[in-house]
């Protein structure tokens, strides 16, 4: 069996920028057991691999709806924001026959849309509240990430919230912090993480600051942030859709408005605008994509 599967940078425009993510194409008569998708995740060793059941072409749909699911290298997500974009981009510029400027995927997250806009694409995805009732293990584990930062931030200098769809943890650090700092502290160990929390109620860490400079265009960025998840064998992953439904709900909420520009910046680092829409419940994500390799993945 053999199946294409592609190689795509989200968030950017340019190649080695952005959020690498595997898609791997399935058609739609093909049965591939999970079990194979993880072992397929694992060699192309990427954040996430995703993989996208194609429609029946003798079939007319007209909710275009494709199956995806998306993998670790180490286990299987209910949500990808980075590879939901690059699934979306490779089925508009080589799958275009089956969609044309809107897609929808079949998730364990619920249905999720993509709309192509001149290549601008926008992600619908669930916003993820978060409270400031955090746990005993969450504060160990924000005790950690400070230690691990070698930075005088204390934990009383620093505001927490735990996002329970989403279980991750968001860590605002003070305002005096800029985006510099955040940008050169190392990852953190992964063991030394993975030894205080077992990943049960935390699968990911956010840490963001308010502002951050600006863009190319000078376009000032509202937030920066950036996201640890070795639980889910991520130590750092580069532009993180997911964690996004829950930054644009808390800075929105923030700065009082509903339109936001945010960069992550880790060392590839990667652009998003977000608008929150609190009375669906839903986050738009919007972004380009860069597909940067082609192949076919060859299976016994």
């Amino acid at each position: 069996m053999e199946l294409p599967i592609y190689t795509v940078d989200a968030f950017t425009t340019h190649p080695f920028e952005g959020n690498p993510a595997a898609v791997c194409i399935i058609k739609h008569d093909q049965d591939v057991d999970p079990s194979i998708m993880q072992s397929i995740a694992k060699e192309m060793n990427l954040s996430e691999t995703a993989f996208v059941q194609l429609l029946n072409p003798s079939v007319e749909s007209v909710d275009k709806v494709f199956g995806l699911r998306w993998f670790t290298p180490t286990i299987e997500v209910n949500l990808c924001g980075h590879a939901t974009l690059a699934s979306a981009a490779v089925l508009f510029h080589h799958y275009a026959h089956l969609c044309d400027h809107l897609v929808k995927f079949k998730t364990l997250s619920g249905i999720l849309t993509a709309k192509n806009e001149h290549g601008q694409i926008t992600l619908d995805l669930p916003l993820a509240d978060c409270t400031s009732q955090v746990s005993k293990t969450a504060d160990s584990v924000i005790q950690k990430v400070l230690l691990e930062f070698n930075s005088s931030i204390q934990t009383s200098h620093v505001k927490a919230y735990y996002s329970p769809m989403t279980k991750k943890l968001l860590i605002r650090l003070p305002d005096e912090c800029s985006r510099s700092q955040l940008e050169s502290f190392p990852v953190p160990e992964a063991s030394n993480l993975l030894k205080t929390h077992d990943g049960t109620d935390i699968k990911g860490v956010i840490v963001t600051v308010l502002g951050g400079g600006a863009d190319k265009d000078k376009r000032p960025y509202d937030f920066v942030s950036r996201y640890f998840a070795p639980w889910v064998g991520i130590p750092e992953d580069p532009v993180t859709g997911s964690a996004h439904t829950v930054l644009g709900k808390y800075w929105s909420e923030v700065l009082s408005t509903p339109h936001l520009y945010a960069r992550q910046c880790s060392s590839r680092g990667g652009n998003l605008l977000l608008t929150v829409d609190e009375k669906s419940g839903r986050l738009f994500v919007a972004g380009k994509a860069c597909i940067v390799l082609t192949g076919k993945f060859i299976l016994p």
